[in-house]
């Protein structure tokens, strides 16, 4: 039986990391089988390209780079982690897939819809998740988040892991524009959460979701 592959999403400081680990360790308690990954990575090699990505000047890639950077890293994570993770029947929770491509290069660095459509459609074909959720958070709430996060030593490794974060206000206003525009493109496998409240609150939320969409029974 294959698994389940749940993706969450959101801007900067939206706490979906945090809630991530919070919906394995609800899962695992209800004995479902969990591979908790993340992009850009969650394999070896795509790993490597993550360090390109998160760190470094805001410039140093064009969007169109950015774009077939990511694209890269999320073949070799499908190949090598997600893929083989469904045929075993696990359920998958990945922080970040397909549609923060779509939302930081196609609305944040405005390339286009079309353009990282086609784009999905070479590296992943018809692929897509079973359940996603996407944390709104007004931009300044998230910014102001991510800030005191980085000023904490955020990010594995160094240097730390900010570039997106550094990213003028204009920028992540277009990105969460992008997020609820692709949420209202598919309402049927999306799902937005408000991730203005509590953690717990937020907490709440997922598994609300999680039930309703997937019969999870949680």
């Amino acid at each position: 039986m294959r698994g389940k592959f749940i993706t969450l999403e959101g801007g900067e400081g939206t706490g979906k990391s945090t809630q991530a680990k919070l919906l394995a360790t609800r899962l695992k308690d209800s004995d479902r089988a969990v591979v908790a990954t993340r992009e850009p990575g969650g394999a070896a090699g795509a790993e490597e390209i993550r360090a390109l990505l998160v760190s470094g000047a805001t410039g140093r890639w064009s969007a169109m780079t950015e774009a077939l950077l990511h694209c890269a890293a999320r073949r070799d994570h499908l190949d090598n982690t997600v893929l083989p993770a469904l045929e075993r029947g696990d359920w998958v929770l990945s922080d970040r897939f397909a549609d923060s491509t779509m939302a930081y290069q196609g609305y944040g660095h405005e390339l286009g819809r079309d353009v990282v459509s086609r784009l999905h459609d070479l590296a992943v074909g018809g692929f897509t998740p079973d359940l996603t959720l996407i944390f709104d958070l007004p931009v300044e709430v998230g910014l102001r988040r991510a800030g005191v996060r980085v000023a904490g030593g955020k990010g594995i490794g160094s240097p730390v892991e900010d570039r997106y974060e550094r990213m003028d206000p204009a920028f992540h206003r277009r990105l969460r524009d992008g997020f609820l525009d692709i949420a209202r493109r598919d309402s049927g496998r999306c799902a937005v959460i408000d991730a203005d409240q509590s953690i717990d609150a937020v907490h709440r939320a997922v598994i609300e979701a999680v039930n309703a969409r997937l019969g999870a029974g949680l």
